[in-house]
Parts: C-alpha cells; structure tokens; sequence
C-alpha cells in the first residue's frame, strides 16, 4: 500500500505539476483502477489535489517537506550566505545537495534580471553536468568518484562533458581552486560557478552557487566569493563562528 501510494507520489515532477488518471497510471507502472482508488485516498488525506479530471500534488506535502530536519537545519544556515552572494553578484544563487546520481536544488534566491535557469526548488539535475554537482563530485573519495564516471553519463545540452577522463582532469583543477565552473552545460547561455559545503567529518554535504548568463558572469571573478561562502556555511554547520 505504502509503496503504491509513493509509486503514485513519485509520479508528478516540475515540468507535469498535474496529470489525468491514464497519465498518472503509466508514469507510476500501476493499473488504471488501483490507481483511481490511491488517488482518491490521496485526496482525502490531502496529499494530492483534485482539479477536474486532473490531480495535482497536495499543499500537505510541502508542510511536511519543511518538517524535514536535515533539509530545515541546512537551508537556514545557508540563508545568510545565499544572501551575501545575492547582494554581491545580483545573479541566481543555489544551494543544492546530493541525492543519489543528481544534484537537488534546496533553495534558489532569484533577480529581477537574472532571467529563466534550468534549475528549480526540488528540481534535479545530473551531477556531471553542474558546478553544484562537479563541486561535490571532485569532494567525494576516489572510489565513488569511480564508480560515478563508470557509467554511461547523460548529454543535457550539446557542450555536456560525457567523457570520464576529461571529467577527472576537471576534478583535480576544481580541487586545486576550490571552485567548480559550468559553461553551457545545462542551458546554452548560462555559466555556474560552485564550492562544497562539508560536513563536520570533511565528506560534501552541499554545494553553493551563483549561476548567470555566460555574457556578464565571470567564474574567475565569484569563484573565490563562492568558495568563501560555503567555507563559512561549513564552519557555522561545525558549530564554530564564520570568520
């Protein structure tokens, strides 16, 4: 019951906010009827919403998103830092974590003129191909960075680097900066400079990152702002002052 319910749940994502029955039953691999039925329950309960002949995810869910504490605790530490690079660059800024083969867009503070980016809050995007995920990437130990790069990679734009050694060289210059940069990579235009955040016991526990058009952002002129705000986001998250 559980699994089907969450089969449904997983259905819905940024770009289909709201589905029909015949949609929402291919996308979750379940039969037509027993989803008519979940869906029903999931309504009643208020984890989804019934809109015609279309349901879409329910107000509920986002309640419970902000109970989560990992999720809580890191976008409120983060908060100040998004803000100093907001104020700096006047460009998108993220901060994104690791789930699984992607990156997830926890919070993203956006311009007036900062124009469309191809992320989104709870939007996901392969590690490979942002300065979010290169940053964590180049971060984690040999072995899961190898295991990552032993698998086919997915080409978003035609400038997406898919090749493993080319990748492997970009880790040792991003570790070299503390900075890892995207040009073109997720949307054609765009350029996205990104540092980790770390844990108290020194694995990635997210990335920072200001992202903006390729024609007025310079990576070599917020790469270092960037590093220093997720070094400071580190420090508070370890208990001690950010300096």
């Amino acid at each position: 019951m559980v699994g089907r319910s969450a089969a449904v749940l997983q259905a819905f994502d940024l770009r289909r906010p709201s589905l029909g029955l015949s949609e929402l039953a291919r996308r979750s691999q379940l039969p037509k009827a027993t989803v008519h039925r979940l869906a029903g329950q999931l309504v009643a309960h208020g984890f989804l919403e019934r809109d015609g002949d279309r349901y879409r995810l329910g107000v509920l869910l986002f309640e419970l998103g902000q109970r989560v504490p990992r999720s809580r605790v890191l976008r409120d530490a983060a908060l100040p830092f998004l803000e100093d690079l907001f104020v700096a660059s006047r460009e998108t800024v993220h901060l994104a974590v690791q789930i699984g083969t992607n990156v997830m867009y926890i919070d993203k503070l956006v311009g007036h003129s900062s124009g469309r980016t191809p992320s989104e809050v709870a939007g996901r995007l392969p590690l490979h191909c942002t300065a979010t995920g290169k940053a964590i990437l180049a971060s984690v130990p040999e072995e899961e960075l190898d295991e990552y790069l032993g698998r086919p990679l997915q080409r978003v734009t035609r400038h997406t680097i898919v090749v493993a050694d080319v990748l492997r060289k970009e880790m040792v210059s991003i570790r070299t900066t503390g900075w890892a940069v995207e040009r073109d990579e997720t949307m054609v235009g765009y350029v996205s400079v990104a540092a980790p955040v770390f844990s108290g016991d020194g694995h990635p526990l997210a990335a920072l990152s200001v992202t903006g058009p390729g024609r007025r952002l310079d990576p070599d002129r917020f790469g270092p702002a960037v590093r220093t705000a997720a070094r400071g986001l580190t420090r508070v998250l370890a208990g001690a002052p950010a300096v």
